[in-house]
């Protein structure tokens, strides 16, 4: 399967199990499509959204997986120029949690997300 099959996935998903963990369904949500989950993170300081995700599907592009306050998840795809941002985040999530501590990754979130939306 392709990114275009992402929403259909979390659609069917919602008459399965709706109180699966975020992680889960994003873990999920990429098998069944094919991708790769490159990062999975929570949202600091943002109003609407809470966690946030991006698979990865190779020269076919990323799309990724917001949960907003109250549950909901949409999907948009990532435009090629914030592919820098998504590479931070993926990097800061590969780092050991010892590491992870040590570095923020807020501002690249808050950059992305504000491009997403």
């Amino acid at each position: 399967m392709k990114a275009e099959y992402v929403e259909l996935v979390l659609f069917e998903q919602s008459f399965a199990n709706i109180n699966r963990p975020f992680a889960d369904r994003v873990a999920d949500v990429a098998e069944k499509t094919g991708g790769s989950v490159l990062f999975d993170i929570r949202v600091e300081d943002d109003t609407r959204i809470q966690r946030m995700a991006a698979i990865g599907y190779g020269a076919n592009g990323t799309v990724a997986i917001m949960m907003n306050k109250q549950g909901q998840l949409s999907t948009t795809p990532v435009n090629g120029n914030d592919d820098i941002l998504v590479a931070e985040l993926t990097a800061w999530c590969s780092l050991p949690m010892a590491k992870q501590v040590c570095v923020s990754y807020h501002g690249a979130a808050a950059r992305l997300l504000a491009n997403l939306l």
